[in-house]
């Protein structure tokens, strides 16, 4: 067999095992994504002769008013291309297991809010139990839903966010083992009706870098539109973008939301030109994303997210459609 044969034979095989990316495009359309969600709510009662639940006697939260605004943030920030709609509502009057089996009992619990008691050992929710008893996997399966928000207190064991199904990669957390039934990838997400707007925006975006660094993953560095946007001063002196969820372009540590001082940053560059960047880079600091509100940083940094139509290197110019839908990740 010549040279040339082999040769040939050789790149046929290399062409048909690499993975096959779509052609860059400048008019893709943005796609909407419509999610509709499970919503779980674990507020057990404990004043069996009032009906008074944990949340109520807590001074907690109404979870119907937290998943309003965080709705409203999301449909905002996206400029209405992530829109949820809650599917159905199922209020569930226990204490979760835990992965051992364990169940807090309203005095056990009370007693750990008080310092009495320390929280159980381990303290890892038993997601599997959960997945069964509702029959969350058929029904991600057959589309009536996409994804799982589950509402709960403190010490509950509920990862901020975690992905289970076919293919399903850290999000946040290590991916749900024993959950392909699903037939696709689907998210759960843990709010505690203990939080707000601002700690349910954080748990979002903790979600939105792992999906987005996934999708990245195999770009060189300069190409990688998602490290280019993480990029904050204090890794990346003079070449500040739009930071991470903990980090804003000027931050010196985790949460420094509220640091003065004014750094180049080309925030404005994702927001205004994305996706043909002009050179746009501004000093800017804290005053742009509310001074330390966390609510506000996070909108401020979700704003930044590009949302246009078009396709560069086999990756869509709308980030929401991946971060609302993680089977559009390429894998």
């Amino acid at each position: 067999m010549t040279s040339n044969l082999l040769n040939r034979l050789r790149d046929l095989i290399r062409n048909r095992l690499q993975p096959k990316v779509a052609p860059d495009s400048l008019v893709e359309p943005a796609r909407l994504i419509t999610s509709k969600v499970l919503l779980l709510v674990y507020d057990p009662v404990i004043d069996r002769s009032s009906g008074a639940t944990l949340s109520s006697l807590q001074g907690w939260y109404r979870v119907s008013e937290l998943v309003s605004g965080f709705i409203k943030d999301i449909l905002n920030t996206s400029k209405g291309l992530l829109r949820y709609q809650i599917e159905q509502r199922l209020d569930v009057d226990e204490f979760p297991a835990k992965i051992d089996g364990f169940r807090y009992t309203p005095e056990y619990y009370l007693d750990v809010l008080r310092g009495a008691a320390p929280p159980h050992r381990p303290q890892e929710v038993d997601y599997l139990e959960i997945l069964s008893s509702y029959k969350i996997l058929p029904r991600i399966a057959r589309s009536e839903i996409d994804e799982v928000w589950i509402f709960s207190y403190p010490n509950a064991g509920f990862y901020e966010s975690t992905m289970g199904g076919p293919g399903a990669f850290w999000c946040n957390s290590p991916p749900l083992k024993n959950t392909a039934a699903a037939r696709r990838r689907f998210i759960i997400m843990g709010f505690s009706y203990e939080r707000h707007f601002g700690e349910m925006l954080e748990s979002f975006g903790h979600r939105a870098e792992s999906i987005l660094m996934k999708t990245y993953e195999n770009l060189d560095d300069s190409v990688n539109l998602w490290k280019r946007f993480t990029r904050y001063e204090k890794i990346a002196p003079g070449q500040a973008a739009c930071g991470t969820i903990h980090f804003a372009p000027n931050s010196q540590r985790d949460y420094d939301w509220n640091n003065p001082t004014p750094v180049r940053s080309e925030s404005y560059d994702w927001l205004l030109n994305f996706p043909e960047f002009k050179g746009d880079v501004r000093m800017i600091g804290s005053t742009e994303w509310g001074s330390g509100d966390i609510r506000a940083h996070h909108l401020w940094w979700l704003n930044h997210f590009p949302r246009v139509a078009g396709r560069r290197n086999g990756i869509h110019n709308n980030w929401w459609q991946v971060v609302g839908d993680p089977n559009m990740v390429k894998t």
